[in-house]
């Protein structure tokens, strides 16, 4: 047999020569040149397939890329497309007279019902030559299968619909199995959910289609001869294997929504357009006796699944009494009929005919059907001696035009998105459009983006006195030169400035319109700042100045003298006349730090509160450090007021700006020191006790506390430098209670602070004379006994005043030695019990029956390696080292990961070693015990105890069910 793939029959689209035809060559009234280098090939390419059938073609079914042909009365072909030279034959045994009626492939591939006139119907699945009877269906003659796209598999045709000749429909399933001993049929179940009727009367279920929409909703289409049904309802979710009886029956109440047309051909048929496999349909076309009803299929509506319907009535040529269509296929853009002896292309969007073919019945026979693969997309035709196979190609190329000149111009402009001279004709029929319905600046949109001429469209909106359009269409025009074209960049600079000025003098004048003043303004500053056009503003700023001077603008030429860093002169100038206040003003309202470090000196000399006020606004655009010269000048030479504003900023810049910088601390601590003595001690505590917490320089603040007396501040910089004795030293001279708070601070060093608290008894004893106080030393410090300050006492002092820190000494001690005495007998009972449950554990077992399951994967035990725990819960290895592994520190996953790769790497040398010689014996036996040992290790971490009831599942109560890292990415799944 000859493959069904050969190359097209027809030489006409083989080109061995590329011809230009000077007809096809043209300037448009755009500019652009259109040359056609080859014929363009037509959309629809009719390929004859050559093979030659045995006996004649009854039905053809296509779909998935699996072919199945009907031949003669008893044979039935099966292709694979994917290899056609491997053709499968079967006869259907049949030894009654019927014959095939029809022909349903599922949109698997798999699952082939072939519909008798018998009544009869029997099945056929892909991977088997065994052709079965559907028993149940015995009775019925099949006009029509609704597929089950969402859980139908190549085993399992899950819940389907089926239509009969007598207009029933039923619910049914199909499975490519076996069955049981006293179930052998493939149909699981067949059960009437609904009927259809026209006139009062049973009609033919032509067609019926299963759509799921949104929220579990689904969608039936049933057609009759001249009905079109539709039954929406919802299944609840996980129950789509319960099948579609319940949506039946939510409408079983309420009148059948449907749409009746009055012409009665005898027959129907509704084919769908899906753009993606996998996805929904989104058009529709139905073929009936008044012509071909196409529309959209809308998801969304709650009560129909169609919309933006119409209808396309037949051509002249058709006669429904005796060359009626017979078959009908839908493209993106198209529908073709198939009609006794040619095919017709119809385009959706206008109705009109764009291609037509003839057949020749005289030579193939009479054309039988049209079909559709709806996973590739070719269509498929065949008589009853030949195939022919159509493909499609650049279906959308002229679509653009249509749409223009239905004034859809978003949609022309999507597809010729790729084609600039078509996109240009697109833009300037949406732009003359827009003109003509007085949308002005929409129009101007359109029209910057054409090739048209520049000087014609101005012209344009001049004469319809259309400022603000022209002004929108120059500004387009100008964001598309190129940066080369600086003539025309200079052009429509100047015109545009000239455009805003005159607009900006109109509305200044109307009181009414102040806020659109604004906009404007700050749109004109917005064009005046355009990075773009900085050179050109610069190259030309003195034309842009004269506009400007011109129109009396003083503000924005102020502006523009900013953007064109001139306006330091400005300031100048109000400095040079006395008028601080201006000059801080412009300061304040173009925010440049460097000309704020200028000018600073100056105006903190006569106005430092505003100035201070000015660089507190500034905030973070300003460095403190560049500021610090003139500061130090005025707080040295100037008045209060001056030195009080420097603190003030000084202060903001260290509590406000977080500012990091040494020098600035150190030159508040000065300034403290100097003028707010009470302020010095409360920076110095809040500053931080830890030298990384520190800005300002340690040994600077001490230098100045000592030159100013400040004896309590020289303590605290003590405790930050860690210098303890000197701490306590200093402050024995001003408080005890401070020299104890220092005496405390080495935690880690005992031997230091007991030396610290020695250095205080010592003080209290031999300076103050107080011996209470001494006492109290050893309540507030453990490490003092009673013996390490007696030395310090006099030879006079009775021992009546140390008679109970005496006694309590010697109680601590005995209860010490008690405390071991207790420490040691529980050790040596501890140590009795662990030997006994080792004794017990080694006599201990557990029995594992074969049905035992894995309590994560619920999966048999037995199959793979398995740990039982004493609980009783048993998991397999793999179960439990991904349960227990999320739990584990970050050191336990980086080892177990490591021992993992070294049993791994053991493994693989095992395996290698086929043959071991006598000298590599003793190796092998330290690797295997090696292995064994890593085995041991990993257990050791993953197996210590059970998952479920040991203190992982105690310490993880706490723990979120999702991750806080990925709760965002989990939540935006679920939408």
């Amino acid at each position: 047999m000859a493959s069904i793939l050969d190359q097209y029959e027809d030489s006409q689209n083989i080109r061995q020569h590329s011809r230009v035809s000077a007809a096809n060559i043209g300037i448009t009234h755009s500019g652009f040149v259109n040359v056609r280098l080859e014929e363009e090939k037509p959309i629809f390419n009719k390929q004859r397939i050559d093979f030659s059938p045995p006996e004649k073609i009854n039905h053809l079914s296509v779909c998935n890329n699996q072919l199945c042909m009907s031949l003669g009365k008893d044979t039935l072909l099966r292709i694979d497309l994917g290899k056609p030279d491997q053709p499968n034959q079967i006869e259907l045994g049949r030894k009654d007279d019927g014959k095939v009626h029809k022909l349903f492939l599922d949109p698997t591939g798999s699952h082939l019902v072939i519909s008798l006139t018998t009544n009869e119907c029997v099945y056929l699945n892909r991977n088997t030559q065994k052709v079965r009877s559907l028993s149940r269906w015995r009775g019925h003659l099949i006009e029509s299968i609704g597929w089950n796209k969402l859980i139908g598999s190549e085993t399992n045709t899950g819940p389907i619909l089926v239509g009969t000749i007598q207009g029933i429909i039923f619910e049914a399933e199909i499975s490519a199995s076996e069955g049981s001993l006293f179930n052998t049929n493939p149909d699981q179940y067949f059960r009437q959910v609904h009927s259809l009727e026209e006139d009062g009367k049973p009609a033919p279920v032509c067609c019926l289609e299963v759509e799921r929409g949104l929220e579990s909703k689904y969608f039936i289409v049933a057609t009759t001869r001249k009905r079109l049904f539709q039954f929406v309802g919802k299944l609840a979710e996980g129950s789509e294997q319960q099948g579609f009886s319940s949506i039946f029956a939510q409408n079983q109440d309420l009148l059948p929504s449907f749409q009746e047309f009055p012409v009665n051909m005898g027959y129907s048929e509704i084919t769908f357009y899906t753009s993606k496999l996998r996805c929904s349909p989104k058009t529709f076309a139905w073929m009936m006796g008044n012509g071909v009803l196409y529309g959209q299929l809308d998801y969304v509506r709650p009560d129909s699944l169609l919309s933006d319907v119409q209808v396309w009535e037949y051509t002249s040529d058709i006669d429904l009494n005796s060359v009626k269509p017979f078959s009908i296929v839908l493209t993106q853009f198209h529908f073709l009929l198939l009609l006794p002896d040619r095919v017709k292309s119809i385009c959706t969007l206008n109705g009109q005919v764009v291609h037509e073919e003839n057949f020749f019945p005289e030579k193939f026979g009479s054309l039988k059907k049209m079909i559709k693969d709806p996973i590739t997309g070719l269509v498929w035709i065949y008589t009853e001696k030949a195939v022919f196979r159509y493909h499609i190609q650049r279906e959308a190329r002229d679509v653009w035009q249509m749409y223009m000149n239905m004034n859809k111009f978003d949609l022309a402009k999507e597809y010729c998105k790729d084609r600039p001279e078509c996109l240009d004709m697109v833009l300037a029929k949406e732009a003359e459009h827009c003109f003509q319905n007085k949308r002005f600046l929409e129009s101007a949109k359109c029209y910057a983006l054409t090739q048209n001429y520049f000087e014609e469209i101005a012209l344009k909106f001049i004469e319809a006195k259309q400022e603000e359009a022209l002004k929108e269409f120059l500004i387009k025009k100008l964001t598309n030169l190129k940066a080369t074209e600086k003539t025309q960049i200079t052009l429509l600079v100047t015109w545009l400035t000239e455009l805003y000025l005159n607009r900006l003098g109109q509305l200044e004048a109307d009181d009414g319109k102040q806020h659109l003043f604004l906009e404007t303004r700050e749109e004109f500053r917005t064009f005046l700042k355009s990075p773009k056009h900085k050179d050109c503003f610069f190259n030309n700023r003195n034309t842009i100045y004269d506009l400007l001077a011109s129109h009396g603008d003083v503000d924005n030429m102020v502006y523009f003298s900013v953007i064109m860093q001139d306006y330091e002169r400005v300031i100048s100038h109000y400095c040079q006349h006395d008028d601080y206040s201006a000059a801080l003003d412009v300061l304040s309202k173009h925010c440049d730090d460097k000309l704020f470090y200028k000018f600073s000196p100056v105006l903190m000399q006569h106005i430092p509160k505003k100035v201070v006020d000015a660089w507190i606004q500034m905030g973070n655009r300003l460095d403190p450090k560049n500021l610090i010269p003139a500061l130090v000048n005025y707080s040295q030479m100037g008045s209060m007021q001056q030195i009080n504003e420097t603190i003030r900023y000084m202060e903001f810049c260290v509590y406000e700006l977080d500012v990091k910088d040494e020098a600035i601390h150190n030159y508040l601590l000065s300034l403290y020191a100097k003028h707010k003595p009470d302020a010095l001690l409360w920076y110095l505590e809040q500053a931080g006790t830890h030298v990384s917490d520190i800005h300002y320089d340690l040994k600077y603040a001490l230098r100045l506390c000592a030159e100013h007396g400040y004896l309590q501040a020289c303590v605290l910089v003590y405790k930050i430098m860690e210098l303890y004795e000197e701490a306590v030293d200093l402050a024995l001279q001003v408080d005890v209670d401070l020299a104890k708070s220092c005496a405390d601070l080495p935690e880690d060093d005992e031997e230091l602070r007991k030396k610290l608290w020695l250095k205080i008894a010592r003080h209290v004893v031999q300076e103050e004379k107080d011996v209470k106080k001494a006492m109290n030393c050893l309540s507030s410090c453990n490490l003092l006994k009673i013996e390490d300050i007696l030395p310090f006492f006099p030879d006079f002092v009775t021992i009546d005043h140390f008679k109970e820190a005496i006694c309590n000494s010697l109680e601590e001690y005995n209860q010490h030695i008690e405390e071991l005495k207790q420490e040691m007998e529980e050790a040596t009972q501890s140590a009795k019990r662990i030997r006994e449950d080792i004794q017990e554990m080694r006599n201990k077992y557990g029995v594992v029956e074969s049905q035992e399951k894995c309590a994560t994967c619920d999966f048999p035990l037995l199959n793979r390696p398995f740990y039982l725990f004493l609980c009783g819960h048993m998991f397999h290895y793999d179960c439990l080292l991904q349960e227990v592994i999320s739990h584990l520190s970050a050191f336990k996953q980086n080892k177990l990961e490591e021992l993992q790769k070294k049993l791994a790497a053991t493994t693989q040398t095992t395996k290698s070693r086929h043959r071991p010689k006598e000298e590599d014996t003793v190796s092998l036996g330290k690797g295997q015990g090696s292995r064994e040992q890593i085995k041991s290790d990993i257990d050791d971490i993953i197996a210590c105890e059970c998952v479920y009831c040991g203190e992982l599942m105690i310490k993880s109560i706490d723990k979120p069910f999702i991750d806080p890292q990925k709760f965002d990415q989990e939540m935006s799944s679920w939408l």
